[in-house]
């Protein structure tokens, strides 16, 4: 009557959405300053001023029912045309238009990139901890998501590991960085080692491996750090990109694909691209914020305010005893748990009202993920709370 496994997928939510759940109703229950949330990746710093201003604009002098209609349905081609020419700019590609998919933030260009690539018996290889919805995005082509561990000291990618998970079955590579939950970024030396031996398989295999990457996260980085960009390092790389996190803009869904013009028969894969956006009905992205993005590339929200979440909650952390990975990006912080069970010492942490995420499902058992994108002062008054739990450890 329906599928089984849609309904597994529907009855069986993702822990940071039941505990984004469970912190709605605790709240209700006490008062919300007094329920520490750092489940969910939910942009605190307002979006920057000229979102406001190009939407006001938009709304009160444009025609409406241009603003409002559709769009080509790989996106309107001036904005392709712009992003394209930003990224050329900052990273020295030669991309056009025609390199570049609208989509609806970066789970549709995860998709819609993943349904374009995979074919009968494909592997996608991605590096533990990573976003849990890989899993969904990857099974759902019918491929089989192959999870390589990072170094468990710096959860950088241990490309001896990542050599041995290849095969000729390996279709692509889904790299996120700076990452989600740990907040690390990939060296430099880790990404050219990496390519290197995407190169060397290549050629072995006799087919292409793709390089995915996943980069909501690019531009919220800390103390001058730099995020390879991948185009630049490997020919056959596909970018996929949301505004959700340095526009702030999570709840309008409005990303890119954008594929390298080096790529092997790009154009044929800009066009499966094109196919599975229309098989999965991601078709014009939301127009009104596709104008809106137009008026506001290059542009950032402020994300010194993260920097500075990092930094009072590292510190404090560190020095009750917990062991943290310090992130050079994003806004997650990733604690090791203070017993082997995370899930068990996360339900501990809601005795304190804290609210943690057991990245079992990251791939990296025993570590909980903490998301530093809320007020400074929710970190300030949390302290305390995380304190008397290391204590209630002994520590």
């Amino acid at each position: 009557m329906f599928s089984e496994k849609m309904l597994k997928l529907g009855t069986n939510r993702s822990v940071i959405r039941d505990l984004f759940e469970y912190a709605k109703k605790r709240k209700a229950e006490i008062g919300e300053d007094k329920v520490f949330d750092f489940s969910i990746g939910n942009p605190s710093v307002p979006a920057p001023a000229c979102v406001r201003e190009a939407a006001i604009d938009l709304l009160q002098n444009e025609d409406e029912v241009l603003l409002h209609g559709y769009t080509s349905a790989q996106g309107d081609a001036g904005l392709r045309r712009n992003i394209a020419e930003y990224i050329n700019e900052q990273h020295g590609t030669s991309l056009t238009a025609d390199s570049l998919y609208i989509t609806v933030g970066a789970a549709a260009s995860l998709t819609i990139s993943l349904t374009a690539l995979a074919e009968d018996g494909d592997e996608f290889i991605t590096f533990a901890p990573f976003f849990p919805e890989y899993r969904v995005f990857v099974e759902k082509t019918g491929s089989k998501l192959v999870v390589v561990n990072s170094s468990p000291e710096d959860f950088q990618i241990d490309c001896e590991a990542f050599e041995k998970a290849l095969t000729p079955h390996t279709k692509g590579v889904i790299l996120n960085s700076p990452n989600n939950p740990s907040g690390v970024v990939v060296t430099e030396e880790c990404i050219k080692t990496v390519c290197g031996i995407l190169e060397k398989k290549q050629e072995e295999y006799g087919h292409p491996i793709f390089l995915i990457t996943d980069e909501p996260y690019r531009e919220l980085v800390y103390d001058g750090v730099k995020v390879p960009y991948l185009m630049n390092y490997y020919d056959n790389t596909i970018v996929c990109y949301s505004y959700s996190k340095s526009l702030s803009l999570p709840g309008e869904r409005i990303g890119y694909i954008a594929v390298s013009d080096k790529a092997v028969e790009w154009k044929n894969i800009y066009a499966a691209i094109c196919g599975a956006g229309r098989a999965l009905g991601y078709v014009c992205a939301p127009s009104l914020f596709q104008q809106v993005v137009a008026r506001c590339i290059g542009k950032t929200s402020d994300v010194s305010v993260y920097k500075k979440n990092r930094d009072i909650l590292y510190n404090a952390l560190t020095e009750y005893g917990y062991r943290c990975i310090k992130p050079d990006g994003a806004f997650y912080l990733f604690v090791e748990a203070l017993e082997k069970d995370a899930g068990a010492f996360s339900e501990k942490a809601k005795e304190f009202e804290l609210l943690l995420v057991p990245a079992d499902s990251f791939g990296t058992p025993g570590f909980v993920r903490i998301s530093y994108c809320v007020s400074t002062e929710q970190i300030e008054k949390s302290l305390p709370a995380f304190k008397a739990l290391a204590e209630s450890y002994g520590r």
